[in-house]
């Protein structure tokens, strides 16, 4: 099959939530290395992510989840199949804040708003609105090295939503805080999600992350990574990671990826 990576503005004055899907891969394969040596990473991934959907991919280390997440941003093209994101080029947001230390919050959060083409003399209010949206109202001229691990990564997330995009690619973004900053972070992706009715990718090695947070987890099996299941998790939302029914799901869940990790190891 030969690759093909769509990504279109939409010209229709379609709403987002009017498309049957925010992000569509279809037989999606990736290798790695020269023909020969290619050392396959995802297996015939198919998957429809719709409109204002929280999803998140879950897997252990090495199936391919951020892989797939970049394959989905644009930054690589997949070997086979087809990734198509009608909104255009998603929002992408690292584990890693990747803030540039020279520059304030608000500034850090400009650069992004430029990059999307929003005029210089509106930059300064939209960048301080978005902060506040992400609750650090007043940090807009606070540098790098003054936040905390919690705050840079807001200000990474204020940066990703000023991309203006309606999807959001979150690539275990939180996997480096504390366990109490990292609950109180699952407070506000899931209140922004819910306010900007973003689609929202979010891959996580962490189960109850992904119970707590999503509307369905897929798991991807090991290397190479394949859909292996998905659950659709009708939890009401806010959802507690303590609470008994994330607790519960987690179980089941955690025993099935243990399955496939064991599979792995045999294989």
């Amino acid at each position: 099959m030969t690759p093909v990576l769509t990504t279109s503005d939409d010209t229709t004055g379609v709403a987002v939530t009017d498309r049957p899907h925010a992000v569509r891969l279809s037989h999606v394969h990736k290798t790695f290395g020269r023909p020969g040596t290619a050392a396959p990473v995802l297996d015939d991934i198919s998957l429809d992510v719709a409109p204002g959907e929280f999803v998140t991919l879950l897997g252990a280390s090495g199936c391919g989840k951020s892989t797939l997440l970049n394959l989905v941003a644009g930054l690589d093209s997949p070997t086979a199949g087809s990734i198509e994101v009608p909104g255009g080029r998603p929002a992408l947001m690292f584990q890693d804040h990747a803030l540039f230390p020279w520059l304030t919050a608000g500034r850090n959060v400009e650069l992004a708003l430029r990059l999307a083409g929003v005029p210089k003399a509106e930059r300064q209010a939209e960048a301080e609105r978005l902060l506040d949206l992400v609750r650090l109202g007043g940090a807009y001229k606070k540098r790098v090295h003054e936040l905390s691990g919690g705050m840079r990564q807001r200000v990474a997330l204020a940066r990703s939503l000023a991309q203006g995009s309606d999807v959001l690619l979150m690539d275990e973004p939180f996997a480096a805080l504390d366990a109490i900053t990292r609950d109180v972070l699952h407070d506000e992706i899931t209140r922004i999600w819910a306010e900007r009715r973003l689609t929202v990718l979010f891959v996580t090695h962490n189960v109850r992350e992904a119970v707590r947070l999503a509307q369905r987890v897929i798991l991807l099996s090991s290397r190479p990574g394949r859909i292996a299941r998905e659950w659709r998790i009708d939890l009401p939302q806010p959802r507690r990671i303590e609470s008994a029914g994330v607790a519960d799901l987690s179980i089941e869940i955690t025993e099935e990826l243990r399955g496939e990790i064991r599979r792995h190891v045999q294989h």
